[in-house]
């Protein structure tokens, strides 16, 4: 019996330095920045401006604008979209995703998290990544009106998105590959680690019942990151009028650049205003 109790004791302590060790390095578990010198040039032509959004500490957050193909009558009129990048890389390859909305007529302005790219420091919890893209967020609206701007976040991007669009009045919110909170997705990944020890729960399910408009969820139906599940399950959420689009047969990485997601991008983008 003593040597079981000790046994059990062992496995314990183990399971507990387990647990701490995962919390004090889980953002090496969630993101996986790609960091860009300074002076890095990026390759995408002309259009295209660096942004620097000072944060509250003095840091400086990176984002990149990519002006629209053909011009938007008048100063005020031009639409954005503001584009939350997935959990790894930088803007030197999500820069990639803007002729898919420039050509439609849109600017494009992408974000690089804390630690990604030129952007400075590193994250350490939520609501330092949520402050950051509404600051940036309210930097852009000094430019471009709020019934002009689509809020669209991709993987991790989406919960802020999410969360963006329900405390702000964007025209359109579009969430690709979405998951349901990173908390579920913690259940599904590590089972035994207790969810209170995630510092990003990001609750997407919560974000949504607070959005006033139109929603479109898209998720590819052979997503092994996210499964498309999650959307299935954020649908109930959804409030009339919004809508899941299932991609046939796209997985994770290839969502974006489908042919399908493509062809649904102008009927997406010319949704009106509630």
């Amino acid at each position: 019996m003593k040597v079981l109790i000790s046994i059990l004791g062992t496995l314990a302590l183990l399971y507990a330095l387990l647990c701490l060790l995962l919390y004090l390095l889980q953002e090496n578990f969630i993101f996986f920045p790609q960091q860009l010198p300074q002076d890095y040039r990026f390759r995408y032509g002309a259009g295209v401006e660096e942004r620097y959004i000072p944060t509250a500490g003095g840091m400086q957050l990176h984002g990149l604008l990519f002006r629209a193909d053909s011009l938007q009558a008048a100063a005020g009129q031009r639409r954005l979209v503001f584009f939350l990048h997935g959990n790894a890389g930088s803007l030197a390859s999500w820069g990639d995703v803007a002729p898919s909305y420039t050509r439609l007529g849109y600017d494009v302005f992408l974000l690089d998290y804390r630690g990604y790219g030129k952007s400075g420091g590193s994250l350490r919890s939520q609501q330092q990544l949520l402050e950051d893209v509404q600051a940036a967020y309210r930097q852009l609206l000094q430019e471009y009106r709020e019934e002009n701007t689509v809020v669209l976040g991709i993987s991790l991007g989406s919960g802020p998105a999410a969360w963006l669009a329900a405390r702000h009045k964007p025209r359109l919110l579009v969430l690709l590959t979405p998951y349901y909170s990173l908390t579920d997705m913690m259940r599904r990944t590590m089972p035994i680690v207790p969810p209170f020890l995630l510092k990003y729960p990001l609750p997407t399910y919560q974000y949504l019942q607070g959005v006033e408009a139109p929603v479109y969820l898209v998720h590819g139906t052979r997503d092994e990151v996210i499964p498309y599940a999650s959307s299935l399950r954020l649908q109930q959420h959804l409030k009339p009028g919004d809508s899941l689009i299932p991609i046939e047969g796209e997985y994770h990485n290839s969502l974006h650049a489908s042919p399908a997601y493509q062809q649904q991008l102008p009927r997406l983008l010319s949704t009106p205003a509630p």
